[in-house]
Parts: structure tokens; C-alpha cells; sequence
């Protein structure tokens, strides 16, 4: 049994959430378990019907939502034999017709935020108009569906009008922010074949401009395909000076054109996203029109409640799923706020002001943005109310990206106060989604995430393949989900997605995570699999230590890795980033380990403390353990990870550097 954690929040009384009204239906339609005097109870027998019942569930969801099916579509699912799922077999739908489907057009659709400039609004209809226009642009010069339309783009409004005006010709959108640099751009985009480029010409981050021009011209170089480029111009040069063929952005999001979205089939691919390419050339994952819909539909209606009305603010990148799952928020009829500035700016509570300003009621962010809000005693309410906020709007505070440690969850509910929930999800960009999540009606849990999402059927299995409760095992999913992977890109007969999630358990997708799932169904994030400490055949997350490790004041960033030798030793280094203005010392150590042997167990305790400059990290900002362990076990370093995959290639020089003589290390001793 797991111990019972600090409860943190709980649903309050009054009010009838999305989901509750969501299994009045399912009730009434299918006779799903209806109410008990437990919500947490009624949302946990409404997981197991909407699991259990797939092809019920889905396909209520789909009309409870008011999905936009058309054509011959008796048929929900063909086939739960995983990877082979057919969803909507005859169904046609387009993801543009569902964003703007029913919305007032005078209401304000979309708030673009920058760092140095008046925040602009704009209204569905301004949205709809621009959307339009660019789609016939793209239209006239040959565009079509299934081609691809690639984005080289802050997070502004410019890359969400490309984004709707791609897929509503039915063409395949992909996107790198403006943070990866051409060479690295190339390496996803250009597996693509694109045949149009929207870009920028750069963006301004953390008070400093920074110039893009070069590196569009060097994409639009390498991509041979493209034969239409829109740029768009921030700082008022000519816009044409990257090529002279150059597509002006105001001119070709300005003319007066009816929205027509092309209706696609339910699988057809609606965009590709690229794993982080660390070890190896990224992967495409291709993911289609209607999955997408359903999956985002789900997640923002019923697990965070937002519909009309309703602000979201996710600070994100179009290099990160979280950005897709933030131009999702249109499709609830929700505003989304756009914004490529830096969370930090003009200080530490930026990205709370920027929700103060902005009235989010979801604000989106991540344990590394709380944790340094905790050290430089940032108050998130003050910093709302001093934007022009009401602190009292901002109901839910999403977090993503890795767990948030259960000290972080207590300092965020009561900087943010009782009546707000922290909504910690996990999912993947395999999935474009959420496995687990926050439910209106299921309480919160430090250092814990609340439930697996509606129609996910999660499990945690040993390595033979059986189920476990209250200890460590692999997160598995055990029946479809819409928004699983089409296919992966330029993997024809569909060899690479395979092995990729069904190598382990023939039909079970394995996604690569350690978690526990605790007897009140909540669940325990431990990090990847693939990265998971083994010592003396005892399995810990890497996450573990870093909650712990990471909550010390001197200590701004850690990073643990298990490294096995040939010879049967095995160390287990700790490398710590120092907070500004501390300093090393064997009290520090000595904090460090005993922090770790009190709130874990003596096994966590490293072999080593190692200060380092920094941390690597992937560019959707995972560390990047597995690699760096390789290389500490002898590997080339050219063989294990991609340069242009990671965010500060001195980092890993002086990793590279520092273990240059070490193959693996005897340190039984340690």
C-alpha cells in the first residue's frame, strides 16, 4: 500500500463540471455507473465504462461534443487489435471547420503577447479572415491536400493562421520554433518534402532581438521543394530581402476570401511532429484530422473544463506538442494568448503577469518556472494583481514537461490559493496528448497527477507483462486512442512505429516511463525507462532524486545517471548546478545526500557529487540522460547525440571533455 501524500486540493461544492454532465449522458445513453456521494468514486467507475467500452465512449464523445463527422460513418472503430485500429471508417472531417464552427465571431478568439509590445486581440471573424486569405494564397499557387507546409516560427499569432490555413487545404503542417538553427531545422523539415514555407524574419526573447533572416534564407536553401515562401516581418526592413519571390505576410493574410475547409478523410494526416532527435535523425509522427479532434476535444472540455469564456495561456514553442495542445484550446471556443518572449521578463513573476494581464483561467506552465518562482520568492497572486488581474480568475495552474515535486505543489497551492487546482498532466508527443491528468472532480495529491485521462487505458506492468499496483512498473497502454500515430514518416510498411511501442508487448503500446499507480488510482511519475537507476537490482526514477535534489536552495539543477560498466560495477554519478552565488562545500554534499537518504532510501545516495556548468537538454527541454550516459560509458559522442537536437553544445563539450578518458569506471568502492 502507498502512503497516503498531503492532500492538496479538492473539488469545491457548486457547480456541474463538463465531465459530470459528460456521464449524466453516458448514463442515460449506455447505462454507464451514474452518481454516488463520491465524485472521485463516479469519475474512476467512468474510466473503467469509458475503457471497457470503447467504441460507446468515443462515439458518445464525439456527438456530446458536437464532433463534425460527415459521410457513411456507422462504424466507431474497426479493430482494437493495436497497431491496426481503424477510427470513423467513411467519416470526412477537417479540423478548421470544427475550430470556427458556431462562434461569435466578434468575441476575441486569440491574444497576441510580446515582450516589447501592446498585447493585440484579435476576434474569430479577424482570425477566420486572415486564415482564409492565406489558405487562398496557398490554394492559387498549387497547394493541396496531402502536400506538406512547413513553419519556421515564434509563438505568435503568424504561426497559428499558417497552422488553420494549411489544414483547411487539407496539407500536412510541420513547424520548428526559431530557436533551432537551420542545419537543425533541416534535419526535421526537410524529411518532409515541403512545398511552402512560412517563417519570420525573428523574434524578440528576454529583451534581446534576435535575427532570423540568415537562417531562413539557409532553410529555404535546403528545402529544394518549396516553391512558395510568406514571410513575416518584425522589424520593418524591406520583407524581401531573404529572396526576392518572398510572399509579404500582411499582404497575403489581408485579402477578403471565403473560408472553404476541405474535407478529409478521419485518418489523414493533419500535421507531423519530430521526437527530439538526440540519439539519432528525428522521427516524423504523423498524426491525422480526427484523432486529433477527439483527443483534444476530451482533454480541454472535460479534464480542464474550458469552453467559451474561458483564457489559455501555455507557455510553449511550435517545436513542442504543448503548442498544438494550446491552439486546441479554439477548438472548445476558448481564447488562446500567444506569446515568444521569455517567462522571466521583465522578472522571475513575468509569466504570472503576463495571466494578470491577460485573464487566463488556465495558465500552463512547468516545474522548473515553479521551482525558480519558490527561490527568488516570487508571489504569483501580487504579480497577477499588479498586471491588472483579479488573482481569483486563474482557476486551474497546468504543469508539464516532468513531475512537480510535491514541496513545488505545496508552495503553488498556496501561492495560488485552496479554490485553485494544480493540474499536472503527463502524455507524450507519440500521442499529441495527455495519459494522465487532473479531473475537476478528483482531488489533488503532492508530488502525485490525479488520474488516467477518460478512454485511456492506462497500467503499469512488470518485465513479464503483469499488471502492479503501489510499486514501479513500465506505463503501458492496453487499448487504442484516437490520437495514436497515424504512421511515422517514410516508414512504409510500418516496421520502425512497431518496434518503437509494441516491441515489448505484442498489442500493448509501451511508451518508455516508469510510474506507479497508487490504490486511490493516482499516479507516481519516476522519469523514462530507459534512464531508470538499477542498483543492486533496486529500480528508481531519476525524477525521484530530482524533486528532492532539486528543492535544496543552493541547488538549481541536478541530473543522475546509472551507468553500468562491462565489468559489472556500476556508478551512479549526481552532477549539481549551483544557484547564483552559492558555493560548493562538503556541508552542501553532505545536505545533498542526507536529503536524499531521509525523504528516499540509502540506495538513492550517489556515488558522486559532481558541480557542472550546466545541464544539457533536448529542445522541448528534457534532460538529456540517456546519451550522457552513454557517452560516460566510452561511447563516441558523435554516435550517441545529435548537436543540433540539444539546447547548449558547450554543455556537452564539457561533459565530452571532462569523461574524455573514461570508459567505464570501477567505483564499487563509492
Amino acid at each position: 500500500m502507498t502512503a497516503e501524500p498531503e492532500l492538496l486540493w479538492t473539488p469545491p461544492a457548486g457547480g456541474t463540471p463538463a465531465v459530470e454532465r459528460f456521464a449524466a449522458a453516458a448514463a442515460e445513453r449506455f447505462g454507464a455507473p451514474t452518481s454516488t456521494s463520491e465524485p472521485a468514486h463516479d469519475y474512476a467507475a467512468l474510466w473503467r465504462w469509458s475503457v471497457e467500452n470503447p467504441a460507446s465512449f468515443w462515439g458518445l464523445l464525439a456527438q456530446w461534443c458536437g464532433i463534425r463527422l460527415h459521410g457513411e460513418h456507422s462504424v466507431v472503430l474497426t479493430d482494437d487489435d493495436m497497431p491496426h485500429t481503424r477510427w470513423f471508417p467513411g467519416a470526412t472531417i477537417n479540423y478548421v471547420e470544427q475550430v470556427f464552427a458556431g462562434r461569435d465571431l466578434d468575441a476575441v478568439a486569440l491574444v497576441a503577447a510580446h515582450e516589447d509590445a501592446a498585447d493585440v486581440h484579435l476576434t474569430w471573424r479577424e482570425l477566420q479572415g486572415r486564415v482564409a486569405s492565406l489558405a487562398a494564397v496557398l490554394r492559387e499557387r498549387g497547394v493541396r491536400a496531402g502536400d506538406r507546409v512547413a513553419g519556421y516560427l515564434p509563438n505568435g499569432p503568424e504561426a497559428v493562421v499558417a497552422f488553420l490555413a494549411a489544414a483547411s487545404l487539407g496539407a500536412v503542417w510541420a513547424a520548428c520554433g526559431q530557436d533551432y538553427s537551420a542545419p537543425a531545422a533541416l534535419d526535421r523539415l526537410g524529411q518532409l518534402r515541403p512545398v511552402a514555407l512560412v517563417a519570420a524574419d525573428g523574434y524578440r526573447y528576454a529583451g534581446r532581438w534576435h535575427d532570423r533572416t540568415a537562417e531562413v534564407g539557409a532553410l529555404r536553401d535546403g528545402l529544394t521543394g518549396v516553391h512558395t515562401v510568406v514571410l513575416a516581418g518584425h522589424t520593418g526592413d524591406d520583407p524581401d530581402r531573404v529572396d526576392k519571390d518572398v510572399l509579404d505576410w500582411t499582404a497575403a493574410t489581408s485579402r477578403d476570401e471565403p473560408l472553404d475547409p476541405v474535407l478529409v478523410p478521419f485518418d489523414h494526416p493533419l500535421w507531423v511532429l519530430f521526437s527530439s532527435g538526440t540519439t539519432g535523425k528525428p522521427k516524423g509522427i504523423v498524426h491525422g484530422h480526427g484523432g486529433v479532434v477527439l483527443e483534444h476535444v476530451k482533454a480541454l472540455a472535460l479534464h480542464c473544463d474550458l469552453g467559451e469564456g474561458d483564457v489559455l495561456l501555455w507557455y510553449t514553442s511550435p517545436s513542442w506538442m504543448m503548442w498544438n495542445f494550446q491552439v486546441a484550446g479554439l477548438l472548445v471556443g476558448a481564447t488562446i494568448v500567444t506569446y515568444d518572449g521569455s517567462p522571466f521578463h521583465p522578472g522571475r513573476g513575468g509569466l504570472w503577469s503576463l495571466a494578470g494581464r491577460t485573464g487566463a483561467t488556465l495558465l500552463g506552465t512547468s516545474p522548473g518556472y515553479v521551482l525558480a518562482c519558490i527561490k527568488d520568492e516570487v508571489d504569483p497572486a501580487e504579480c497577477i494583481a499588479a498586471a491588472g488581474g483579479d488573482p481569483a480568475v486563474l482557476r486551474t495552474v497546468g504543469i508539464t514537461g516532468a513531475t512537480l515535486p510535491a514541496s513545488s505543489a505545496r508552495w503553488l497551492q498556496h501561492a495560488i490559493g485552496e479554490r485553485a487546482q494544480i493540474a499536472s498532466i503527463s502524455g507524450g508527443t507519440d500521442v499529441v496528448s495527455a495519459f494522465v491528468g487532473a479531473v475537476p472532480t478528483v482531488p489533488v495529491w503532492a508530488g502525485e497527477i490525479s488520474a488516467p485521462y477518460l478512454g485511456v487505458a492506462l497500467d503499469a506492468f512488470d518485465p513479464h507483462g503483469t499488471p502492479v499496483r503501489g510499486e514501479v512498473g513500465e506505463l503501458v497502454i492496453r487499448a487504442p486512442m484516437p490520437s495514436m500515430p497515424v504512421c511515422f514518416w517514410d516508414d512504409s510498411d510500418g516496421t520502425r512505429y512497431r518496434d518503437a511501442y509494441f516491441g515489448a508487448y505484442p498489442g500493448v503500446w509501451r511508451h518508455g516511463d516508469w510510474i506507479t499507480i497508487t490504490d486511490r488510482g493516482s499516479i507516481e511519475m519516476h522519469g523514462r525507462s530507459d534512464a531508470t537507476l538499477n542498483r543492486g537490482g533496486i529500480r528508481m526514477g531519476s525524477a525521484d532524486i530530482y524533486q528532492v535534489v532539486e528543492s535544496i536552495p543552493e541547488i538549481a539543477e541536478a541530473l543522475v545517471l546509472g551507468v553500468e560498466g562491462d565489468d559489472g560495477a556500476y556508478w551512479m554519478p549526481l552532477f549539481v548546478v549551483l544557484a547564483p552565488g552559492a558555493e560548493y562545500t562538503d556541508a552542501l554534499g553532505e545536505t545533498v545526500a542526507q536529503a536524499i537518504r531521509s525523504e528516499l532510501s540509502p540506495r538513492h545516495v550517489p556515488d558522486e557529487i559532481v558541480v557542472a556548468p550546466g545541464i544539457p537538454h533536448t529542445r522541448t527541454g528534457k534532460k538529456l540522460e540517456v546519451p550522457l550516459k552513454r557517452l560516460l560509458q566510452g561511447a563516441d559522442p558523435a554516435a550517441v547525440v545529435d548537436r543540433t537536437a540539444i539546447d547548449d553544445g558547450a554543455l556537452l563539450d564539457w561533459f565530452v571533455d571532462r569523461y574524455r578518458e573514461v570508459t567505464t569506471p570501477s567505483r564499487d568502492d563509492r
